[in-house]
């Protein structure tokens, strides 16, 4: 009889400690899957971000090259303007006259020298006079 209860209490324990490792895999299994889960969770937001850094990418390659030809447009125009300041000859005289007035030649030296009309003349004086005032 104490055979019987040794081998009854075995079985027991047996299918106790079955009992507990059938409970553990289904928690490890369960952690397993929660794992997965926020891997592919994880991989579908990378994916998403590489997208979204493809595009911004794209847009700043875009940008770039709208600005470079901004910058050259910028570059033509400013040699077509200094061109223009030399080939007219009008601009050649106030030029002159507005070094004179920066080396501080009189009002009277600049209409003679320059051929101005006075009114002019003075307008070119007075805005001498406001930029040297800031």
């Amino acid at each position: 009889m104490l055979l019987y209860s040794l081998f009854g209490a075995s079985i027991l324990l047996v299918l106790v400690c079955l009992g507990l490792i059938f409970v553990n895999n289904n928690k490890q299994a369960a952690a397993i899957q929660a794992k997965q889960k926020q891997l592919q969770d994880a991989q579908q937001q990378l994916s998403i971000l590489r997208s979204e850094v493809a595009e911004m990418r794209a847009g700043m390659l875009s940008i770039g090259k709208r600005v470079v030809a901004v910058e050259e447009k910028s570059r033509e125009l400013e040699q077509l303007q200094d061109a223009q300041k030399y080939d007219d000859p009008n601009a050649k005289i106030y030029s002159r006259a507005v070094k004179m007035v920066e080396l501080g030649a009189d009002l009277e030296e600049i209409i003679r020298e320059c051929e101005l009309p006075r009114a002019e003349a003075e307008l070119l004086m007075s805005l001498h006079k406001q930029k040297g005032a800031q």
